[in-house]
């Protein structure tokens, strides 16, 4: 999964991209004009609390693919080039300026507007040359009505996210690669002299309107922050008045916007997070350890994150009778500790 961070120029996407995945990107308008591509760990405290219970060889967390996506030549228009860049994307994270930085007073509710609009403009373009050609065929009726739908939608200025379709209107959509359709986080960009404080009001009430997440992060300050030993991350953190930093909230709302959950398998070799999209079955989630354990699946061995952070070891939870036998179509939740079961 690639997630997009996306915005107008000038808007703080590199420096929060820095701040997130440790790297040295060119900021500011002076950028390459490249797609910067960083992968990141998914902080997770049950990955860290099983890791303390097991003492493994190694520990593996969940892993999220960031693209800083350039905002186009002007700061408030997004050329082809970006748009085609964005299509790329299983998912946004629109950042919106909310300091000066020597570009006069910020507009972050103009420019999440401005921005949404533009989505939503190049999806009308589509959606209505493929409407024109399906009336003309008239083969495939199904697909007419779904697209004809998604014209209604855009015509209203709508983004197609707010349509309500169901998993398999929007794979029969997949191939459009809708900008307007991918899931969304807002971040409101901060100066450092208003990070830890409210988003604007008006701000909230645009973001409630797009139904957007939004979040407040100011990318200088969370990269200092990352650059802290671990000890001095905790003392700076608590003179702030903060229990985590802004990032860690930001990572993790980034990978609940996949509809992603995760599952754990713990051991003596390896404490790890297999991130698996929300309703799948056993025997689906078991694919993203091996498609041998898919084939040859017996059962499924679970035991929840909160009883084992409870009793601590699978003995003492199979003593307290929280040790529980799954067939293949038992749904994965979030925070089940899995032990697969196979033939080879």
């Amino acid at each position: 999964m690639k997630i997009g961070i996306v915005g107008f120029a000038g808007s703080g996407k590199t420096t929060l991209f820095n701040a997130l995945t440790g790297m040295d990107a060119p900021t500011g308008f002076g950028g390459t004009g490249k797609v910067n591509l960083g992968q990141i760990s998914v902080p997770d405290a049950r990955i860290d609390r099983l890791t303390e219970l097991n003492n493994p060889k190694r520990t593996v967390y969940a892993e999220m693919t960031f693209a800083d996506v350039p905002g186009g030549r002007g700061a408030q228009s997004l050329d082809p080039q970006t748009l085609g860049r964005i299509r790329e994307m299983d998912a946004l994270v629109q950042v919106v300026r909310g300091f000066d930085g020597g570009q006069g007073d910020p507009h972050p509710v103009t420019e999440l507007n401005d921005f949404q609009a533009e989505l939503i403009l190049a999806d009308l373009a589509v959606c209505e040359k493929r409407v024109e050609r399906l009336r003309k065929d008239r083969s495939n009726p199904n697909h007419l009505a779904l697209m004809e739908r998604c014209l209604e939608q855009l015509s209203g200025d709508a983004a197609l996210r707010d349509l309500g379709l169901d998993e398999d209107e929007k794979a029969d959509l997949s191939a459009y690669a809708f900008l307007s359709l991918k899931p969304m986080l807002l971040v409101y960009s901060q100066a450092e002299d208003e990070a830890g404080k409210e988003v604007p009001a008006d701000l909230v009430k645009a973001a409630a309107d797009y139904h957007l997440e939004i979040l407040p992060l100011c990318g200088s300050f969370e990269a200092e922050i990352a650059g802290l030993d671990p000890e001095d991350q905790k003392a700076f953190l608590a003179d702030m008045g903060l229990s985590e930093p802004a990032s860690t909230r930001f990572i993790q709302a980034a990978f609940r916007m996949l509809d992603l959950i995760t599952f754990m398998t713990q051991g003596p070799d390896e404490v790890r997070a297999w991130p698996v999209r929300r309703g799948s079955t056993a025997v689906q989630a078991s694919r993203a350890i091996h498609s041998d354990i898919a084939r040859g699946f017996i059962r499924a061995e679970v035991i929840s994150y909160a009883d084992m952070d409870k009793y601590k070891s699978e003995a003492a939870c199979k003593q307290n009778g929280c040790f529980r036998v799954e067939g293949r179509d038992y749904i994965v939740q979030d925070g089940d500790i899995c032990h697969y079961r196979f033939n080879i």
